[in-house]
């Protein structure tokens, strides 16, 4: 069997990205799953709120990143502790009014649920 290295650039079509967030998700559920804690998540009309357990991590030690719809949630390399996951949702987060907070090791995070912003135009009759 032989493997060889592929290069891409990061300007590609969407549906690589969207294959790469694919991938990303297998190989977090197949191969790291086991390794993550559980995630219990609920839903209302405005957000998301989930929470996990990361004991021995400190606020200082993590990092919380949002792009569209998908939250990163990862430790820096000098954590006690290392984690990693990325978590993907069926609709966009609107990141100014999402929060996060870390009490006696649970991580709360609530993701804003983002408006559609309509983009109608309005035509002037003549």
């Amino acid at each position: 069997m032989f493997f060889t290295p592929v290069v891409r650039h990061r300007a590609a079509s969407p549906a690589l990205r969207s294959f790469d967030r694919s991938f990303e998700r297998f190989v977090n559920e197949a191969l790291v799953n086991s390794a993550k804690p559980d995630v219990r998540l609920t839903q209302d009309d405005k957000a998301w709120t989930f929470s996990l357990d990361l004991p021995g991590l400190a606020r200082q030690d993590l990092n919380i990143g949002i792009e569209g719809s998908v939250v990163r949630i990862d430790s820096k390399a000098e954590a006690a502790r290392q984690y990693k996951a990325a978590y993907e949702l069926p609709q966009e987060i609107d990141a100014a009014a999402s929060s996060a907070k870390l009490e006696n090791g649970v991580l709360t995070v609530t993701l804003a649920k983002a408006l559609p912003v309509s983009k109608v135009v309005q035509l002037a009759i003549q």
